[in-house]
């Protein structure tokens, strides 16, 4: 990794945040596939303080969260059979998106559980100075999260979707089932039903998948440790927010959001997480 100069990071780099696999960046560039993998992690890591330092005292009107699977390793059925859930398994990433500026102000990588919901809440609601509109979805943990961070000082409302059986004919085996109905039920505050939508951070979930090759279904190219998968997550917000030029908005979510006056390249993202 220190031997690589400024032009063979940036290339490594660039081809990792556009879902390039380790092995096909090393067919592309040459370079080795572990020193790829210590780069990515490295650059990873720093990208995670950089969000974590910039991502303070924001204005965040509505917030949309979610939660979007993954694995490392193996899934979480077979860990479980050879007692090893401990290092593999099934691992999701919570989302937070401002709806305005598809700013991501913070994220999680851990379980889809009680404590790591709350977690991921405290977080957001250390990072925003306003009194928002939450929508999530109807899974249970966020309502007692969301009580327990923000109060009575938030207007949320959760999305439930309800669904036709798995069983209905003509459904193909990796199609989802039909959406027939969808209903917005206000849980704290006086949340505007024309903003109670999961839509946009639902789009980001299909971002993360094409975007990172470890989030891609029915492939090799899973996660094998989970520092590599949250350095490979850290990676992608930093990207996503400050470099990747958002096509509805024409510019960065940060600049859309205030947060920077410029759209970052990549040499200027490893050269900041350097300093």
């Amino acid at each position: 990794m220190n031997t690589l100069n400024s032009i063979e990071q940036q290339s490594v780099i660039a081809a990792l945040v556009e879902g390039n696999s380790i092995r096909s960046v090393e067919r592309m560039t040459g370079i080795h596939r572990d020193t790829i993998m210590r780069l990515g992690v490295r650059v990873g890591e720093g990208c995670d303080q950089l969000m974590d330092e910039m991502m303070r005292n924001l204005t965040c009107p509505r917030l949309q969260l979610d939660e979007i699977w993954a694995y490392v390793g193996m899934k979480q059925k077979t860990a479980r059979r050879l007692d090893k859930t401990d290092e593999f398994g099934d691992l999701y990433t919570f989302v937070a998106i401002d709806a305005d500026s598809k700013l991501v102000p913070c994220w999680h990588v851990g379980y889809r559980r009680w404590n790591d919901t709350v977690m991921f809440v405290d977080d957001l609601r250390n990072r925003i100075v306003n009194r928002p509109q939450i929508t999530t979805d109807a899974f249970k943990p966020y309502y007692n999260a969301i009580e327990r961070a923000f109060g009575r000082d938030v207007d949320y409302a959760q999305l439930f979707k309800v669904f036709a059986s798995e069983t209905n004919e003509g459904r193909g085996r990796y199609s989802p089932p039909v959406m027939m109905k969808c209903e917005r039920d206000p849980m704290i505050g006086n949340p505007d039903s024309d903003h109670i939508s999961t839509s946009y951070v639902e789009r980001q979930n299909l971002t993360m998948r094409m975007q990172m090759r470890r989030f891609t279904r029915l492939t090799n190219g899973f996660s094998k440790k989970r520092a590599n998968h949250a350095a490979a997550v850290a990676l992608h917000f930093a990207h996503y927010n400050l470099v990747r030029i958002h096509k509805t908005l024409r510019m960065t979510p940060a600049m859309a959001h205030g947060i920077s006056d410029h759209i970052w390249t990549v040499r200027e993202l490893l050269e900041r997480i350097s300093n």
